[in-house]
């Protein structure tokens, strides 16, 4: 059965919504926004929009509970970065030290997601993105106050250069207050420039000066810093927006550089009434789930979720369920074990008793005798095993008790444990800390303690605030 998807994309001028199943668009509709309510991406008035995008979903009876959700992308960043061959657990610190280092602005201020690219003879690469957390943050309370529940993100140039069949590529999105120019190559966005454009009242042909202005810069920034394969004649130059609605105008925007244009090819057969340029976001939004990895394909390689980690649906942890139920067939374990040796403990004094009887009338029950004297023999065989296992249990009761006391103390008010697994022989822990410092921190007093034979970082997660550790006994 083929897959269905949901896209939502809120410009500044309108709200899109998409509905694909498989290769085929079942639902779609663009409401226009009043001017203000949402200004070069940030949406300024949330509960209006919420309630203009609530109105929309129930007009078209479309689910809310799993969309993906588009960003403009403007005032991002974009880099592809070379690093050492690195770890995985240690990669996103890896990343986020290179993005501090080489985007100019403060991560306090944005947010950044990355994906690791195939190996090349360039090295270990990693594409990274960084966003404005105002537009991220504004767009989800918006979406939450309209109780649509988005559970993967994108910008929309990204989206875009996930649309075209070609390894090298060009894409100018042009529309009457913003200018996207996408450079592909090798199948990976090299470089995207997002520019505002004054005098939105403004035809876009008045405007086409500019443009070209801006094309003519980004070839040949490109092309000083790519000199070994420079975009030559033989690149394809896509356009979209209002751009592609004025054909006549495409020329005048590549001059006599040979570059052959065309309008942005939709992937998918349009039906009667649909304007795919108008959606082109939204479906390539849809094909981060739709579109699979073919042979011969050359569509982009980047695809990763941009929404922030503290914005992802909570997932099922297995564990959580397992501790709890663990702990409850543990004391129900204990439990029937203490009964089992009261209890035989009360027939052995009961046996004992039979003997005295029996030996005080020995001369007429020797036969008797004998064969309870077996029975007390074999029933105390039984108790003595019953108390070694009730001793082991409450020495491994005592163990992990005095484990769990240990990690407990050692976290302090510093560190938050989410979870902690203990097996007996192995211990699993979970939880946060203010930085990558603290978190180290704790794991070294853990290896001090003297209590694990070993304490290994299984996995770390946003700049060491979240961590998994295993520990040995």
């Amino acid at each position: 059965m083929a897959k269905k998807v949901t896209t939502l994309f809120i410009r500044d001028t309108s709200i899109n919504l998409l509905v694909m199943k498989g290769d085929q668009i079942e639902k779609w509709v663009s409401s226009p926004l009043e001017p203000g309510l949402v200004s070069q991406g940030l949406i300024v008035e949330e509960d209006q929009v919420a309630e203009q995008a609530k109105q929309l979903f129930k007009q078209e009876k479309v689910k809310t509970d799993k969309v993906i959700v588009g960003l403009s992308g403007r005032d991002s960043l974009y880099r592809v970065v070379t690093l050492p061959e690195l770890p995985e657990a240690v990669l996103p610190e890896a990343v986020r030290r290179e993005a501090k280092r080489t985007i100019p602005t403060p991560l306090e201020e944005v947010y950044v997601s990355y994906q690791r690219l195939p190996e090349s003879e360039e090295g270990n690469r990693v594409f990274l993105a960084t966003f404005p957390r105002n537009l991220v943050d504004a767009l989800v309370r918006t979406l939450r106050k309209a109780g649509i529940k988005p559970y993967i993100m994108d910008l929309a140039p990204l989206a875009l250069c996930r649309i075209p069949d070609e390894p090298r590529s060009i894409i100018v999105n042009a529309r009457l207050d913003h200018l996207d120019i996408m450079v592909v190559a090798d199948r990976v966005p090299q470089l995207i420039r997002t520019l505002s454009l004054s005098g939105e009242a403004e035809p876009l042909e008045e405007k086409l000066p500019l443009i070209k202005e801006e094309f003519d810069r980004t070839v040949a920034f490109y092309n000083s810093t790519h000199m070994e394969k420079p975009l030559d004649s033989s690149v394809l130059v896509f356009v979209c927006g209002e751009l592609a609605e004025v054909p006549d105008t495409w020329q005048s925007l590549v001059g006599e550089s040979g570059y052959s244009v065309s309008a942005l090819p939709s992937p998918v057969e349009p039906p009667e009434g649909f304007n795919p340029n108008e959606f082109m976001v939204n479906i390539g939004l849809a094909l981060k789930e739709l579109r699979s990895e073919k042979e011969g394909a050359n569509f982009s390689l980047v695809n990763f979720n941009a929404l922030p980690e503290a914005y992802l649906p909570e997932q099922f942890s297995i564990v959580r369920v397992l501790i709890p139920v663990g702990i409850v067939v543990g004391v129900a374990v204990i439990v029937f074990v203490g009964i089992s040796v009261m209890h035989n403990r009360t027939q052995i004094e009961l046996l004992r008793s039979n003997v005295a009887v029996a030996e005080r009338s020995v001369s007429q029950e020797q036969a008797e005798v004998t064969a309870l004297t077996t029975e007390v023999a074999s029933t105390e065989g039984i108790a003595d095993t019953l108390r070694s296992t009730l001793t082991s249990v409450q020495r491994n009761r005592t163990t992990i008790h005095e484990d769990l006391q240990e990690i407990h103390k050692l976290a302090g008010e510093i560190v938050t444990l989410t979870t902690v697994s203990h097996t007996g022989g192995s211990v699993t822990v979970t939880g946060a800390a203010p930085d990558v410092d603290e978190m180290f921190g704790y794991a070294r007093e853990l290896r001090e303690s003297g209590r694990f034979s070993s304490v290994w970082i299984s996995s770390i997660a946003n700049e060491g605030r979240s961590f998994t550790f295993a520990l040995a006994k």
